[in-house]
Protein backbone atom coordinates (compact mmCIF):
# COMPACT_ATOMS: atom_id res chain seq x y z
CA UNK A 1 0.00 0.00 0.00
CA UNK A 2 1.35 3.46 -0.94
CA UNK A 3 1.90 6.08 1.73
CA UNK A 4 0.36 9.51 1.18
CA UNK A 5 2.81 11.19 3.56
CA UNK A 6 4.56 14.34 2.42
CA UNK A 7 8.33 14.15 2.97
CA UNK A 8 9.49 16.32 5.89
CA UNK A 9 12.01 18.15 3.70
CA UNK A 10 9.19 19.32 1.40
CA UNK A 11 7.26 20.66 4.38
CA UNK A 12 10.35 22.49 5.69
CA UNK A 13 11.15 24.06 2.30
CA UNK A 14 7.54 25.14 1.74
CA UNK A 15 7.33 26.52 5.30
CA UNK A 16 10.52 28.52 4.79
CA UNK A 17 9.34 29.93 1.46
CA UNK A 18 5.94 30.90 2.86
CA UNK A 19 7.56 32.50 5.91
CA UNK A 20 9.98 34.55 3.78
CA UNK A 21 7.12 35.77 1.61
CA UNK A 22 5.01 36.58 4.66
CA UNK A 23 7.82 38.59 6.23
CA UNK A 24 8.47 40.44 2.98
CA UNK A 25 4.76 41.20 2.66
CA UNK A 26 4.61 42.40 6.26
CA UNK A 27 7.70 44.51 5.73
CA UNK A 28 6.07 46.28 2.79
CA UNK A 29 2.93 47.06 4.79
CA UNK A 30 4.77 48.25 7.90
CA UNK A 31 7.21 50.32 5.85
CA UNK A 32 4.45 52.27 4.08
CA UNK A 33 4.06 54.67 7.02
CA UNK A 34 7.73 55.62 6.96
CA UNK A 35 8.32 55.26 3.23
CA UNK A 36 8.73 58.96 2.61
CA UNK A 37 11.26 59.36 5.42
CA UNK A 38 13.45 56.45 4.38
CA UNK A 39 13.55 57.50 0.74
CA UNK A 40 14.88 60.97 1.60
CA UNK A 41 18.15 59.58 3.00
CA UNK A 42 21.17 60.51 0.90
CA UNK A 43 24.74 59.59 1.68
CA UNK A 44 27.99 61.54 1.12
CA UNK A 45 28.98 59.82 -2.14
CA UNK A 46 25.70 60.84 -3.78
CA UNK A 47 23.77 57.57 -3.57
CA UNK A 48 20.27 57.72 -2.17
CA UNK A 49 18.04 55.14 -0.58
CA UNK A 50 15.42 56.19 -3.15
CA UNK A 51 17.53 54.48 -5.85
CA UNK A 52 16.36 51.17 -4.38
CA UNK A 53 12.67 52.11 -4.19
CA UNK A 54 10.52 49.03 -4.61
CA UNK A 55 13.24 46.52 -3.72
CA UNK A 56 10.70 44.65 -1.61
CA UNK A 57 9.02 43.50 -4.84
CA UNK A 58 12.13 42.47 -6.76
CA UNK A 59 12.56 38.87 -7.89
CA UNK A 60 14.28 36.40 -5.57
CA UNK A 61 17.71 35.23 -6.73
CA UNK A 62 18.75 33.16 -3.73
CA UNK A 63 17.91 32.27 -0.16
CA UNK A 64 20.33 31.06 2.48
CA UNK A 65 20.44 30.10 6.12
CA UNK A 66 23.13 29.68 8.72
CA UNK A 67 22.90 29.20 12.47
CA UNK A 68 23.10 32.97 12.90
CA UNK A 69 21.13 34.44 9.95
CA UNK A 70 18.60 33.78 7.22
CA UNK A 71 18.85 35.80 4.01
CA UNK A 72 17.17 36.46 0.71
CA UNK A 73 18.89 38.13 -2.25
CA UNK A 74 16.59 40.11 -4.52
CA UNK A 75 17.45 41.59 -7.93
CA UNK A 76 15.86 44.32 -10.00
CA UNK A 77 14.60 43.57 -13.54
CA UNK A 78 17.87 44.79 -15.16
CA UNK A 79 19.88 42.27 -13.16
CA UNK A 80 17.34 39.47 -13.71
CA UNK A 81 17.54 40.06 -17.47
CA UNK A 82 21.35 39.87 -17.23
CA UNK A 83 21.16 36.56 -15.36
CA UNK A 84 18.74 35.22 -17.98
CA UNK A 85 21.17 36.17 -20.76
CA UNK A 86 23.91 34.07 -19.12
CA UNK A 87 25.80 36.70 -17.16
CA UNK A 88 28.20 36.18 -15.40
CA UNK A 89 28.83 32.65 -16.71
CA UNK A 90 29.24 33.89 -20.29
CA UNK A 91 32.13 36.17 -19.31
CA UNK A 92 30.20 39.40 -19.81
CA UNK A 93 29.78 42.06 -17.16
CA UNK A 94 26.54 43.07 -15.50
CA UNK A 95 25.13 46.19 -17.17
CA UNK A 96 24.84 49.56 -15.47
CA UNK A 97 21.56 49.76 -13.60
CA UNK A 98 21.85 46.24 -12.16
CA UNK A 99 20.79 46.31 -8.51
CA UNK A 100 20.59 43.80 -5.66
CA UNK A 101 19.22 43.84 -2.13
CA UNK A 102 20.14 41.28 0.52
CA UNK A 103 17.81 41.10 3.50
CA UNK A 104 19.04 39.32 6.64
CA UNK A 105 16.82 38.10 9.48
CA UNK A 106 17.56 36.55 12.83
CA UNK A 107 16.11 33.01 12.67
CA UNK A 108 13.68 31.34 15.05
CA UNK A 109 12.08 27.92 15.30
CA UNK A 110 8.50 27.73 14.11
CA UNK A 111 6.33 26.90 17.14
CA UNK A 112 3.80 24.88 15.16
CA UNK A 113 6.50 22.90 13.33
CA UNK A 114 9.66 22.84 15.50
CA UNK A 115 11.91 21.31 12.84
CA UNK A 116 11.33 24.40 10.63
CA UNK A 117 13.32 27.60 11.03
CA UNK A 118 11.72 30.85 9.89
CA UNK A 119 12.69 34.55 9.76
CA UNK A 120 12.17 36.44 13.02
CA UNK A 121 13.41 39.99 13.55
CA UNK A 122 15.13 41.98 10.81
CA UNK A 123 18.92 41.96 11.16
CA UNK A 124 19.97 44.27 8.32
CA UNK A 125 19.56 45.07 4.62
CA UNK A 126 22.42 45.50 2.14
CA UNK A 127 22.29 46.99 -1.36
CA UNK A 128 24.48 46.98 -4.48
CA UNK A 129 24.22 48.99 -7.69
CA UNK A 130 26.26 48.83 -10.90
CA UNK A 131 27.22 52.27 -12.17
CA UNK A 132 30.50 52.30 -14.08
CA UNK A 133 30.87 56.08 -14.06
CA UNK A 134 30.06 56.76 -10.41
CA UNK A 135 32.05 53.79 -9.06
CA UNK A 136 34.91 53.46 -11.53
CA UNK A 137 37.38 52.88 -8.68
CA UNK A 138 35.56 49.74 -7.47
CA UNK A 139 34.88 47.91 -10.71
CA UNK A 140 31.69 49.87 -11.28
CA UNK A 141 29.90 48.69 -8.11
CA UNK A 142 28.66 50.78 -5.21
CA UNK A 143 27.15 49.14 -2.17
CA UNK A 144 25.30 49.95 1.01
CA UNK A 145 25.74 48.06 4.24
CA UNK A 146 23.11 48.72 6.85
CA UNK A 147 24.42 49.14 10.33
CA UNK A 148 21.19 49.08 12.32
CA UNK A 149 18.41 46.48 12.35
CA UNK A 150 15.68 49.10 12.08
CA UNK A 151 16.86 50.33 8.68
CA UNK A 152 13.42 49.97 7.10
CA UNK A 153 11.81 52.15 9.74
CA UNK A 154 14.67 54.62 10.24
CA UNK A 155 17.45 54.31 7.67
CA UNK A 156 20.93 54.41 9.08
CA UNK A 157 23.26 52.92 6.53
CA UNK A 158 26.40 53.81 4.71
CA UNK A 159 27.42 53.35 1.11
CA UNK A 160 30.92 52.32 0.21
CA UNK A 161 32.73 52.21 -3.08
CA UNK A 162 36.10 50.88 -1.99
Amino acid sequence: MKSNRIPAVVIVVVSLAVSVLAVLGGTVISAQDTAQAKYTVRVPNGLAFSEFRGYEGWQTVSISQSEKLMAVILANPVMIKAYQSGIPGNGKLFPDGSKMAKIHWNPRKLETFPSATVPASLHDVDFMVKDSKRFADSGGWGWADTNQPAVLAAPSFFFASD
